[in-house]
């Protein structure tokens, strides 16, 4: 059976409890952009449901506790092509076994989850290191990322922490969506534009202010003149700076023009 649905936590949760209340043997989900497969295939449109979501949720923690919960969240967040079928594969064998299974690093489905756990939790933290803000014009700061990942609901409370006392807006132009901090709380947000792609430089040319722009010259230029030439290990540095990544580090920018 076909079921389509929003591409969000909470509605492949709901498939997961019409998968159990409507003895579904047989499930794929497609997401929003996907085309039915076959046209002699039935499809239905699933209608999230926070209520099924939460009770679904709820069992999750009960047999399996915040770890299993955390560690599908994060296999969600991949985006990766197959995370549906894996997951839905997963909980099968999750409420068949009692939860005992996700005690079991060895089980050909743990140990694919546990892996792209891994993967996710790389780059929310080289996103957590890598991330610059940039002060505008108004004063508040705001950093644009398009990580591989969708990990930016998990780098949120970090920023949240580290810049308590700042407005800040930290923006995913990949997925056009972000998050924005009023010193009291977090919203998430999403600009109504055609593209993000020109957002970035946008932001560059015509926003910051004149403090920020300054501070980026002088951080260049101190940065070039601390490489010192015949000590420059570029394998090494890609090992722990990788080439994606430098879109993000103002050392790694031409220096802004006036």
């Amino acid at each position: 059976m076909l079921l389509k649905y929003d591409f969000t936590f909470e509605g492949l949760l709901t498939a997961v409890f019409m998968m159990y209340d409507e003895k579904i043997k047989d499930l794929q989900l497609l997401r929003p952009e996907q085309s039915q497969p076959s046209l002699f295939s039935d499809m239905e449109y699933i209608i999230t449901d926070d209520s099924k979501a939460s009770r679904v949720w709820k069992g999750i923690a009960k047999k399996g506790g915040v770890r299993t919960q955390q560690l599908l969240y994060r296999v969600f967040l991949s985006e990766l092509p197959q995370m549906e079928a894996l997951i839905l594969s997963f909980l099968r064998v999750f409420f068949q076994t009692q939860g005992t299974v996700v005690k079991n690093p060895a089980h050909p489905l743990t140990s694919k989850l546990l892996e792209i756990q891994k993967m996710i939790g790389r780059e929310k933290h080289r996103m957590d290191a890598f991330v610059r803000f940039m002060q505008t014009k108004e004063g508040w700061y705001v950093a644009t990322i398009a990580p591989d990942f969708n990990v930016l609901p998990l780098n949120v409370t970090h920023f949240k922490n580290r810049y308590a006392d700042q407005h800040w807006l930290l923006y995913d132009v990949k997925r056009n969506y972000g998050f924005f901090y009023d010193q009291e709380k977090v919203q998430e947000v999403q600009l109504a534009l055609e593209s993000t792609a020109p957002l970035t430089h946008h932001i560059k040319t015509f926003c910051l202010s004149e403090e920020e722009t300054r501070f980026q010259e002088l951080w260049k230029l101190y940065f070039d003149s601390t490489n010192i030439t015949s000590r420059k290990n570029m394998k090494l540095h890609l090992q722990h700076v990788p080439k994606r990544y430098w879109k993000y580090l103002t050392e790694k920018q031409p220096i802004l023009k006036k």
